[in-house]
């Protein structure tokens, strides 16, 4: 993979956690937004965060709360990034489909649970405009993070899996989850 393509796959995920690197309209002091703010609420299924630097962050779920709808928006107020998450009747995120500022598909991501305790075990982001296959033909996925927990079910710092040789996954894509931890909707 060349620089460009690492490039551009590193903002692209940028985008995706809504914490752009290379944006101040996404960023304060250089750093990544972290949600300190609170989210105020605009309606029953709307949920707003507005940033210091004009930039806000939105959450709008369905009425039958299957599907989450996260856009955020740079200083001017255009779109920068979208992810929609299909979620399972418990409230959790099932897969997410990832698009940019003009609504072009970038990334899928499915979430993977652990069938007795139901937490949250991996995650894995598949290119959308690219498939990556494996020998026998199967798609491989462009990162892929494992969780364990611990014996008080705190969760580990992901283990990222990534494919392009001589880079890690943070030096790609970042070192970000995809999921989304900071729903304004669970209580």
């Amino acid at each position: 993979m060349n620089t460009a393509t690492a490039n551009l796959l590193r903002t692209a995920l940028g985008l995706l956690l809504g914490t752009l690197l290379t944006s101040p309209a996404l960023c304060e002091n250089g750093k990544p937004f972290d949600y300190k703010g609170e989210w105020e609420e605009v309606g029953p299924n709307v949920r707003i965060m507005r940033h210091d630097d004009g930039s806000r962050t939105e959450f709008r779920r369905s009425p039958d709360d299957r599907t989450l709808t996260k856009k955020t928006t740079g200083t001017n107020g255009i779109i920068m990034m979208t992810a929609v998450y299909r979620m399972d009747s418990n409230g959790n995120p099932r897969g997410c489909a990832i698009f940019d500022g003009k609504g072009t598909k970038l990334y899928i991501v499915s979430y993977g649970y652990h069938t007795t305790t139901g937490q949250l075990v991996a995650e894995d982001m598949f290119d959308a405009r690219a498939h990556f296959l494996d020998k026998k033909g199967r798609e491989l996925p462009v990162r892929r993070l494992y969780y364990s927990y611990d014996a008080q079910g705190n969760r580990s710092k992901a283990q990222a899996i990534n494919p392009i040789p001589g880079k890690t996954a943070e030096e790609v894509f970042g070192g970000s989850s995809t999921f989304p931890h900071e729903n304004p909707f669970k209580k």
